[in-house]
């Protein structure tokens, strides 16, 4: 890539540096469980100070600081009672939790009276789910493996070196090695026989990348050339769309977690042991790096009622760093369907799935409307006013920020009802999933049974978003499902295997008058035909950058919508280097959505509507006044669809004219905004 106009040189730097993020943090604390209330609330504006090497039994002053987040939400509940504007300032250092931070109502500020959660000037403090690893000692000195003593029974898919997630004990295998049976696998390639003498069978996990679907399910036992697979992991993993037995377009097949796979750089838990083993590079001494390993599955969980939410919040300054999602390694798998949605228990299946529903059947629909998502590190729910600014979510091994997700992804128990909530200006890296997720799968995301229930007003904007979903990798950078005008503006986002942006869900299944494709899939005999239109509309998507992404799933798109959208529109956003895969991607259902004025650079496909035959309802969009220098337009029966393609325009090379110059040059995180906590200029 080529490019060379202004402002580019500058966003590619800021995005290639934020991977390298390392913020060093002192003082390790454990959370207090029964918090004293330190002095008395008293009404105008209180400060509370917590440090690392504070006492929970002082006044949270500078000079006689509480220790821990607990004890100052036990004194900031009572400030705010009183009347008082309440900061609680977090001074320097690693506030270590033993469970999640819990906010409901009673942590709520008003709108004239705010509780802020800030870091103290200079300060980079960082709430913890993980817990530092030391004692390494040799294993096996001719592997260059090294073992260190972890407490029993602590599990973990995720381990963090020097600040930066390292990767699981893997092997690739060709699909050609095995052949996939309704009970597991049959191993075919002779070289793969060892696996049957390995212990911890059921410890080891198949991944399989495949079109647009990122799937794992962990093994029951292996005897012989016979691999049985952990049920209901493995039929859910093999049934509908993009299975693993039957990819669309067939990616990388591994082989994860366990002891015999180490190769260098790469970690193996045994948790039942308490050991932790490591292979290092050759001349390399693990004691001499900084290791954590995680413990917790959500740090923060913030969520009031629907009748009495939270309110008036905000957290400012702070890194939220180090937590795991255990759920893919357990029986349940990860039978993932598209963007951290996945099947989460057996559903009743056709005796010969593995032929008939390898492209979806009507029993497959019948599970549809019970998909879970990807819990967040960080969650909200039940809340308005929330405010996340300056904020630093890095090494999670989940999404790090989820805004009204149903209430299965919720700690909390509640999901949705998310209003007027801001996400401004935070760093979001070296993440297991997405950056941000805003909304919910499941029916009362899109056709509330309780008004509260709908998400509206929420902005995203300013923020970087790189190096996000490794782990669940057709995860895209931001998502927004059923929201009721979300506004996703000058986001740097970057580095990504799948799409950048995605807004909508639902295929068009949901929307006024439901999709005569969904009827002749066998949906509706598991849901109704709604008569009303969903909560998703007003969408603004604009002034974003979007580079690096695609990097293995080829379906999907950079910025990409999916159902009917009223009054969205995509503008002044910028593409390039994503791999020659679609810009633009307007996906089954989608209708009246508005992109213009967008610059898409060395796409494969510039713009792309799913459109074909005449039963999806892929219409009534405009796609106006963008630039592209290379691919295809593919906007099947656009006439017929009401899709129209109105002066857009093909340049040479990157022979931008003007107005597309302007438009690059303005794409992304602002310029007076463009530094980030840790991360070098």
């Amino acid at each position: 890539m080529h490019q060379r106009n202004r402002g580019h040189v500058r966003q590619r730097h800021l995005a290639s540096v934020a991977g390298a993020i390392s913020l060093v943090a002192a003082g390790i604390v454990a959370v207090s469980a029964t918090p004293a209330l330190a002095v008395p609330p008293h009404p105008g504006r209180t400060t509370i100070v917590v440090s690392p090497d504070g006492d929970d039994r002082n006044q949270g002053t500078p000079g006689k600081p509480l220790r821990t987040p607990a004890a100052a939400q036990a004194m900031a509940r009572a400030s705010a009672h009183a009347g008082s504007t309440v900061t609680v300032e977090l001074k320097d250092g690693t506030y270590r939790l033993d469970k999640p931070l819990r906010f409901t109502a009673e942590d709520s500020g008003t709108g004239a009276k705010p509780v802020t959660w800030t870091a103290a000037r200079g300060a980079r403090p960082v709430i913890s789910g993980g817990r530092e690893v030391t004692g390494w000692t040799p294993y096996d000195a001719g592997k260059n493996i090294f073992v260190a003593s972890v407490p029993k029974g602590q599990d973990s898919r995720q381990l963090y070196k020097n600040d930066a997630a390292a990767p699981r004990a893997a092997i690739t295998i060709a699909r050609g090695d095995v052949t996939v049976t309704p009970s597991g696998m049959e191993i075919r390639n002779p070289a793969l026989g060892y696996l049957a003498t390995l212990p911890d069978q059921s410890r080891i996990e198949v991944e399989s990348q495949d079109s647009f679907t990122d799937r794992y399910a962990p093994v029951q036992s292996i005897s012989g050339t016979t691999i049985t697979m952990q049920q209901p992991a493995w039929q859910n993993n093999n049934w509908g769309y993009d299975t693993l037995a039957h990819p669309f377009a067939g990616g990388r097949l591994l082989l994860e977690n366990s002891y015999a796979f180490l190769q260098e750089g790469q970690w193996y838990l045994d948790p039942a042991a308490g050991r932790l083993y490591y292979r290092a590079a050759a001349g390399e001494d693990p004691n001499g790096q900084s290791f954590v390993l995680p413990y917790l599955e959500s740090l923060v969980q913030i969520a009031g009622s629907y009748a009495n939410p939270v309110h008036d919040l905000t957290f400012s300054g702070i890194r939220f760093s180090y937590s795991t999602w255990l759920s893919p390694g357990s029986p349940i798998g990860y039978a993932d369907q598209q963007n951290g949605a996945f099947i989460p228990k057996a559903y009743p299946q056709p005796a010969d799935y593995l032929s008939s529903c390898q492209s979806g059947c009507p029993l497959f629909e019948g599970a549809r409307n019970g998909w879970n998502q990807v819990p967040a590190a960080v969650q909200v729910a039940a809340a308005s006013r929330v405010t996340f600014s300056d904020d630093t979510f890095a090494h999670l091994g989940q999404v790090g920020l989820g805004i009204g997700l149903d209430a299965d992804a919720n700690g909390a128990g509640i999901g949705l009802g998310v209003t007027e909530t801001t996400v401004h200006h935070n760093l979001f890296t070296d993440l297991g999933g997405a950056g941000v997720v805003v909304g919910g799968v499941q029916p009362d995301a899109h056709h509330p049974s309780d008004p509260a229930m709908t998400l509206r007003d929420i902005t995203i904007d300013n923020n970087l978003v790189t190096d996000v979903a490794k782990d669940y990798k057709e995860m895209s950078g931001i998502l927004s499902t059923y929201v009721d005008h979300v506004v996703i503006a000058h986001n740097e986002v970057s580095n990504l295997a799948y799409d950048g942006i995605d807004t909508g869900w639902g295929w068009g299944a949901n929307d006024a008058g439901g999709s005569q494709d969904y009827r002749n899939r066998g949906l509706y005999n598991y849901q109704p035909v709604y008569t009303t239109p969903t909560t998703l509309r007003n969408t603004e998507v604009t002034g974003n950058l979007i580079h690096g992404v695609k990097k293995v799933f080829h379906d999907g798109g950079s910025l990409y919508n999916l159902s009917a959208n009223p009054g969205a529109v995509f503008s002044g956003n910028y593409i390039y280097d994503t791999l020659h895969t679609v810009g633009l991607y307007l996906d089954e259902g989608s209708r009246y959505v508005t992109m213009k004025n967008n610059v898409v650079q060395d796409c494969g496909v510039w713009v792309f509507t799913n459109s074909y035959g005449t039963i999806n309802n892929t219409s009534d969009n405009v796609l106006a006044h963008n630039w592209y220098n290379s691919g295809v337009t593919q906007t099947p029966n656009a006439a017929q669809h009401n899709n129209q393609l109105i002066d857009n325009v093909q340049v040479s090379g990157t022979a931008w004219p003007d107005d597309a110059q302007d438009v690059i040059a303005h794409a992304g995180v602002e310029p007076a905004l463009r530094t980030f906590p840790g991360v070098s200029q």
